[in-house]
């Protein structure tokens, strides 16, 4: 991730990570608002020796309440998508660029609401450290936001999509994206599309 702050600005990332470590410290972040609001952070699961490491957007209303990431509706899709691409969801590491769950309240509904570059750059730290102690063959941002984080520049999905970047980086649509798309034309598609993507990271 190259727009990120440094670490220097972020004193609750472990100077020498591991990603126990970034889990335990994690819960104490303050580099931005959203922890004021949410349930809890959200940081990661999976192997620390992952080949290929996964990185969406942001926990949703799901994950906020379980305190894990891609346990909600756009994470079971992403468990079929992963399992149609031929790759072990248990071997993949899974995170998120912005820890916490940025939402407005409508009534009793929690709504998603995109994080900003702001709140990408002040998570940077903690993606950074994860990205250097997992060392992954491939890094699959799924969304653009997610993108941004990693490649640290904006992407159009559209365009960076199907192939694998230099540095092993790959760009796909977030599997929430193709979950909005259930029971209306076009979800078969989409979902053979992020497959089809998801299958160039397979071992």
């Amino acid at each position: 991730m190259q727009d990120s702050a440094d670490q220097g600005a972020a004193p609750w990332v472990p100077p020498t990570p591991t990603i126990a470590g970034l889990r335990a410290a994690a819960p104490a972040c303050r580099g931005c608002e959203l922890w004021a609001p949410a349930t809890q952070v959200v940081f990661s699961r999976g192997p620390s020796d992952a080949s290929i490491v996964l990185v969406g957007e942001q926990p949703g209303d799901h994950e906020d309440l379980e305190g894990e990431p891609f346990v909600g509706p756009a994470g079971r899709l992403l468990s079929d998508a992963l399992r149609a691409a031929g790759i072990d969801e248990d071997a993949v590491y899974l995170t998120n660029a912005v820890k916490h769950f940025r939402f407005e309240e409508r009534g009793k509904r929690r709504m998603h609401k995109t994080p900003t570059v702001t709140h990408l750059r002040a998570c940077g730290p903690w993606l950074d450290a994860e990205l250097a102690v997992v060392r992954p063959r491939v890094v699959v941002a799924l969304g653009a936001s997610a993108a941004r984080a990693v490649l640290g520049r904006s992407v159009g999905v559209t365009r960076e999509r199907g192939r694998i970047l230099d540095g092993g980086y790959l760009v796909t649509t977030h599997p929430s994206a193709v979950v909005r798309l259930r029971g209306r034309d076009g979800f078969e598609s989409a979902f053979d599309a992020l497959v089809n993507d998801l299958g160039l990271a397979a071992p």
